[in-house]
Parts: C-alpha cells; sequence; structure tokens
C-alpha cells in the first residue's frame, strides 16, 4: 500500500528534521523515514551505567536571546523548551600543550574573550582586536548567518586561508595556536583550511556556549514533538534502499521491509555520497558524479566514554583541548603514530543545572579509518543483524586506544582513574554505523581554500524533485546544518516570504 506525501525526507539528522519542520509549517504534508532505531543523526545520545552520553553534540554556540541559533530554534518552535546550561564564562574552552601547567582560556563574549586572552599575551591586543573584527565581518558575508537573503559567496572570502590571515596579525606562534586550539570542531588543515570555515565555527561559542542537559537527544526529541503538532510523521527503522523515477522524476521511495512512499518532493538528508549510490549514478550528470565522489571526507574520531564514581571528580564547566605540543595544533588528525595521540579533547556531560560532582565525561582524539580496516566487513548487530559480529581482537584494540588516551586524560587531571567507575569506546566503525557516515567521518567533505567552490554543493540537485539538507551541504554542525535546512527549503517554497516569516517571528518573540 503507496504512502502519499507531498514531502519524503530521508534521514532524521537535524538538517532532515528541521526541513520537515519548516515545510510542516508551510503545509506541506511531510513524513521523515530513519534507518536507524533512534532519530536525530548525531544528535543521538545513549545511556552506560545510567549516565547520558553524546554522540556528537557536546556543546552548542548561539543560543543567548537574540543571537542567530536562538532565532531559528526560536521560530522551529524549540528554543523555550531545550534544557540547557550556559559554560563557564571566562573559558568555556581551555587550550594547552606537552606538560605546561597553563590553560589558555577562550571567553564568550567579544571584548570578553580579548581580556582574557591579554593576561597571557599582554603585548598581542592588536592582533586580538583585529581576529575579533575579522571573525565577525566574516559571518556578516553570509547572509543566512544573519537571519537575511543574499546574493552568493565572495570569492575573496572563501579563497582567503587561516593560516594566512593568522601570518598577517601576529608573528606569535604560540598565540597562532591559542586561536586554532578548538579546530577539533572543523578538523584544521595548515595549508587548506578557509577562515570562513574558522570564522563560521567559533563566533557562536564566542558569543555564547552552552551544554545541553542529559544529552543533545532533546532537539530532535522536541523537532519531531514540533513536526507531529503541524500533522508530520516520523518513521524509524525504515531504511530506503530504492528511489523509482516516472521520466526524470522520483516518485516512490521503497523500503528493506518493502514499504513504499510516495512524494512529489524528496529530501535527502543522507551522506551525499550514499545519496548517488542509492539514486542511481546514471541519474545525475557525469562531472557532479566525479566531483562528489572525488571529495575527501575529514578524519574520524575514537571516543571514551568515562563513569565517574559517585560525588567523587569535581564538575568542570568547560571543554579541554590539550595537545602534546605546540606543533601539533596543525595537520594531526591523520596521524597513527607512536606519538598518538597528539590530541586530546575532555568535556563533561551536564547532567543539571547546578553540579558540584561530574556524572560522566567524553575524551575524544582524532582517528583515521585506516587504524580499523581489519574489521571494516564487520558491523555492530544492532544495526545490522545479519553481518559478522567483530571478535576479540577489535575489543583488544579499543583497549589499548583507551589506555593510551587515559594516559593523556592523566597529564590534564592528575590522579583521575581513582575516580573512574565504568569506560567505554567507540572508534570510527560506530560512527559509521550508527551515524551513517563514510568511513565514520565526523564533518562531511574537507573544505580547502585552494579549490573553495568544490565543497559548495547546491541544495537542489539536477533531479527536478530531489534536494540535499545535511552537513555535506554546506557547513556542519548543529549551526551549520539549521541554517542549511532553511537554506533548502528556500528552494522549495518562497524563500522571501520564509525569511520574513522568521524575522517577523523573531521579533515578535523579542517584544512579546
Amino acid at each position: 500500500m503507496e504512502n502519499k506525501y507531498d514531502v519524503v525526507i530521508i534521514g532524521s539528522g537535524i538538517g532532515g528534521l528541521a526541513s520537515a519542520v519548516i515545510l510542516a509549517k508551510e503545509g506541506k504534508k511531510v513524513c521523515v523515514l530513519e534507518k536507524n532505531n533512534q532519530y536525530g543523526g548525531n544528535l543521538q545520545t545513549f545511556s552506560r551505567e545510567k549516565s547520558i552520553f553524546d554522540t556528537g553534540v557536546h556543546y552548542i554556540g548561539g543560543l543567548q536571546e537574540g543571537q542567530n541559533l536562538y532565532k531559528y530554534f526560536s521560530y522551529l518552535g524549540i528554543m523555550d523548551k531545550l534544557k540547557l546550561k550556559q559554560m563557564d564564562l571566562n573559558g568555556y574552552d581551555l587550550i594547552s600543550f606537552g606538560d605546561e601547567k597553563i590553560q589558555y582560556p577562550h571567553g564568550q563574549g567579544y571584548e570578553n574573550f580579548v581580556q582574557q586572552l591579554l593576561v597571557y599575551f599582554p603585548e598581542e591586543e592588536k592582533a586580538l582586536r583585529q581576529y575579533i573584527t575579522k571573525i565577525k565581518s566574516i559571518c556578516d558575508s553570509f547572509p543566512m548567518y544573519n537571519l537575511a537573503l543574499g546574493t552568493g559567496y565572495n570569492d575573496q572570502i572563501v579563497s582567503y586561508r587561516l593560516c594566512d590571515f593568522l601570518d598577517e596579525i601576529t608573528a606569535n606562534e604560540r598565540l597562532k595556536a591559542v586561536l586554532v586550539g578548538s579546530n577539533f570542531l572543523y578538523v584544521a588543515n595548515k595549508e587548506t583550511t578557509p577562515l570562513y570555515v574558522h570564522a563560521l565555527t567559533v563566533n557562536s561559542y564566542i558569543q555564547s556556549a552552552w551544554r545541553c542537559i542529559n544529552g543533545g537527544s532533546q532537539i530532535s526529541k522536541l523537532l519531531i514533538a514540533e513536526l507531529k503538532k503541524y500533522g508530520g510523521e516520523v518513521h524509524k527503522n525504515t531504511e530506503v534502499t530504492i528511489l523509482e523515477f516516472d521520466g526524470d522524476r522520483i516518485t516512490t521511495c521503497k523500503t528493506k521491509e518493502g514499504k513504499v512512499f510516495a512524494g512529489e518532493q524528496f529530501i535527502s538528508n543522507i551522506n551525499l555520497k550514499q545519496t548517488i549510490r542509492m539514486v542511481g549514478p546514471n541519474h545525475f550528470s557525469k562531472p557532479f558524479v566525479k566531483r562528489i565522489m572525488s571529495l575527501e571526507e575529514v578524519t574520524s574520531v575514537f571516543s571514551l566514554y568515562i563513569v565517574f564514581k559517585k560525588d567523587h571528580f569535581p564538575y568542570h564547566n568547560n571543554n579541554i583541548y590539550h595537545y602534546n605540543s605546540l606543533a601539533d595544533t596543525w595537520d594531526t588528525n591523520g596521524q597513527c603514530n607512536s606519538s598518538w595521540p597528539n590530541l586530546l579533547v575532555a568535556s563533561m556531560n551536564a547532567s543539571k543545572s547546578e553540579q558540584t560532582y561530574a556524572d560522566s565525561m567524553t575524551a575524544m582524539t582524532y582517528m583515521d579509518f585506516s587504524e580499523v580496516e581489519p574489521w571494516e566487513h564487520t558491523h555492530n548487530v544492532s544495526t545490522i543483524k545479519s553481518l559478522e559480529q567483530r571478535d576479540e581482537t577489535y575489543e583488544q584494540f579499543k583497549s589499548e586506544k583507551a589506555e593510551l588516551l587515559l594516559q593523556r586524560l592523566e597529564k590534564v587531571y592528575p590522579g583521575i582513574r581513582e575516580s573512574i567507575q565504568g569506560m567505554y569506546t567507540s572508534t570510527p566503525l560506530t560512527y559509521r554505523d550508527f551515524i551513517g557516515s563514510e568511513k565514520g567521518n565526523m564533518y562531511g567533505f574537507i573544505k580547502d581554500a585552494n579549490s573553495p567552490m568544490k565543497t559548495f554543493i547546491s541544495p537542489r540537485s539536477k533531479i527536478g524533485n530531489l534536494f540535499f539538507s545535511g552537513q555535506n551541504v554546506r557547513m556542519h554542525g548543529i549551526m551549520g546544518v539549521t541554517i542549511g535546512a532553511f537554506v533548502t527549503c528556500m528552494e522549495m517554497i518562497d524563500k522571501e516570504g520564509l525569511i520574513k516569516k522568521l524575522n517577523q517571528y523573531c521579533d515578535d518573540k523579542t517584544h512579546a
């Protein structure tokens, strides 16, 4: 039996769910199809020993009243329902190197950001103010970042390298390393990373930084509730395997279980390479297929999930980015050598608005997919039940890596082992199986300032009624993908009307 909709959305990451809410509010009959048992993509959470862990959302920026993500989330109907905890105003991120005891803070608020770093770099005030001014200027050049329509991107901006900008404002290598110290958020490469990627990523955190109390899955749950309020549907354990055509338009999609969903329009919120394989390369132009299939994904991550003994380890309301040395700030993402892990990222999980002791922590570092290729043919039993499970060699591999990461963690938090009750791990295979990302990549495709337009992907495909959303399209992250969902929907409905409604709604909320 065929189910008929105005819009069928494949994948329930934030791009898919936000698009669904936008279109449902516009009167469209919408359904979202998710292959896994849990909705949300990178918004997914899981529980170990009664502690909730995030798979991807460790903190969010721009949620202070009047800031851009606050406005987008308000329009989507979820902002006032989120349970949030604002991070340390004077150091939401702390950057450190080697055996040094100094932890360089990134403070919230533009002026506070400058003042906090002036303590350690008193001679660099000019450079710090140039940095803040440029970050704001770059963000202002992207209209949708500021809830406005624009005429396109400035070639000079998208081809401006982050490393070149830093060289222009200062010769202080330590300050440069501190300013890009949180580059795990976008996986920096010294030769290729554009300044705009850095700016769009860090600006929202400088404005305001927040943790989701008990995890980011509340975002997907709230979006689903909002979608249902407007008559939309969501279906989990519903894996789309075939798209059927009538001429050059998609008419239906079929699931692994044989269900059929008919639609006037379709949005793919899954990995773009997987989309091409599922639709069939012959339905796209050869240059497009060649370009997309040649794009390189950013690296993946190895994570250590720690459950603490009750009332044993102090809660820290910030994140740690600790490098083995100053030189490791750049380009350590693909290294799997004797110095691994070159970077440690540590983030506490918030379980209540006020807490003295930590319940749990997530420690992360880069891991290239090549490290787990011996088990590439295996899959987690909860996602693909029929395939071979992983053996003892995989468990041994994870244990060895966990010990190396824990040794790094002890450099930042001496004696932390004594407070640990339980430890769990994930690898690039985990991300591949649960998130559906190509080789477990964190953030989609690598952005290259030397060839910027290669990764600028239109949300409108050459197939008349197929559109793209998600982290493969333009920017990644909660901010980037949310904005991207609006950009996608503007290809399907009146864009001027949607922007007007978005801004009018935010103005009304402000004056209410």
